[in-house]
């Protein structure tokens, strides 16, 4: 094959600019790394105050993830420091916002188991709450929103005693508004999940049960949207287990608050089985 002239002059400047494009690559990507190391023994030797200075730089600026590595690094290297106190509250803030409620529980029970009294308890117990109210809900909960008395009722309960908690032991807290509205949705989301479960039974036959649930909504969760609905529940499955007294209770109780419910037509015509 014969190769011209100006072609092999061509082919020899490209391939020294690929030499040069490598070799350049090549120290900057040492470049990078040896600058790496130096900013990380650098940062070895930064004192307390300057490691909790820059995590909640980082964290002012919306940056969990970067405040987070800075937080641990202080908790790492002076555990029992004069910044280890809010830097714990702090970090378990930050697992709560990069979506790690794990870690932000484990934080967050032990700021509370060591530090009882101190000053931002209040906000403890409403990061606590706020922690377990998102737990259990994944992504795909975010863009298709389910039920949420359909999940474990532990965690809403467990939010539910975080944020009574705060209403509690700091009724001048800032927090307190917040918690109650979260309050009462969680106590609405545990009595229709109770409501749900005494639907099950009274499918399956398990009358006993699902008037004992029933009742259970309407003695423990009172004045939420459920009840009417567990007073429904309670005088069927009296009825058909022949309870004609408990069923004409409830019944009158039915009529009485909820004139207009739509199922009082229901629960008259149920028949013994």
């Amino acid at each position: 094959m014969c190769v011209l002239p100006n072609m092999k002059i061509t082919i020899k400047k490209a391939f020294r600019s690929l030499t040069l494009l490598l070799l350049a690559i090549g120290i900057s990507g040492c470049g990078y790394f040896q600058s790496q190391s130096d900013r990380d023994r650098e940062e070895g030797k930064w004192p307390e105050e300057r490691l909790y200075r820059m995590a909640k730089e980082k964290l002012d600026f919306g940056s969990c993830t970067g405040a987070i590595e800075y937080y641990e690094k202080l908790q790492a290297r002076y555990p029992f420091g004069i910044y280890t106190q809010q830097s714990q509250i702090e970090l378990a803030y930050c697992y709560y916002r990069t979506d790690d409620p794990n870690m932000a529980m484990v934080t967050i029970d032990r700021f509370i188991k060591l530090y009882p009294s101190h000053p931002n308890m209040a906000y403890a117990f409403y990061l606590r709450g706020l922690i377990n109210f998102g737990r259990g809900r994944g992504l795909i909960d975010r863009w298709l929103p389910k039920d949420g008395s359909q999940r474990d009722p532990g965690l809403s309960l467990e939010s539910f005693n975080d944020f009574s908690e705060v209403v509690k032991t700091f009724p001048e807290s800032i927090y307190v508004t917040d918690a109650r509205l979260r309050m009462r949705f969680l106590r609405n989301q545990l009595a229709q999940h109770e409501v749900n479960v005494a639907n099950y039974y009274m499918r399956r036959g398990a009358y006993v049960a699902s008037a004992n649930r029933a009742r259970y909504v309407v003695e423990k969760y009172q004045q939420t949207p459920s009840v009417p609905e567990a007073l429904v529940l309670m005088a069927k499955s009296y009825k058909i287990l022949e309870l004609n007294e408990l069923a004409d209770d409830a019944l009158r109780v039915l009529e009485l608050n909820y004139p207009n419910h739509l199922r009082v037509e229901e629960v008259k015509q149920t028949e013994v089985q």
